[in-house]
């Protein structure tokens, strides 16, 4: 089993950094540029793989008490994952990612898996920095 956790500040409360995050019409904005996730019966969405042209059945489940979200396959123990927004205080907050690879051989490089938490958690912070701005008054 191969796994990764990174975290990041986020400029923005925890309540609005989980609303965007959770948000299923929206994940295109943050996740890796080459997966996209459709709604099909939520829990049970299907994450397409533009490298792959594959299609896999997943699920996808927001616990809003906890600020937390968790996915994996559907078919398969093959992956899974987490994230979890914790309040950081003076309207920012922490977002942590962790993923679990089950299979080894189907496991990404690990410094591509590290690159793309980075980029996927930067993402996620410019999107929410720009919903956090105020119009000076």
């Amino acid at each position: 089993m191969s796994e990764f956790e990174r975290s990041r500040t986020m400029p923005a409360p925890a309540e609005l950094v989980f609303e965007q995050a959770s948000d299923l019409d929206r994940l295109d904005t943050w996740l890796p540029g080459e997966l996209h996730v459709r709604a099909d019966d939520p829990p049970a969405v299907t994450v397409h793989e533009d490298g792959s042209g594959q299609d896999a059945r997943a699920l996808f489940r927001a616990v809003p008490e906890q600020l937390r979200l968790e996915w994996g396959t559907r078919d398969t123990d093959g992956y899974s994952g987490w994230l979890q927004v914790a309040d950081s205080g003076a309207g920012a907050s922490e977002v942590t990612v962790h993923l679990s690879f089950f299979d080894e051989s189907h496991a990404p490089p690990a410094d591509q898996v590290d690159r793309t938490l980075d980029e996927s958690l930067a993402k996620l912070a410019d999107q929410v920095g720009g919903q956090n701005d105020t119009p000076a008054g």
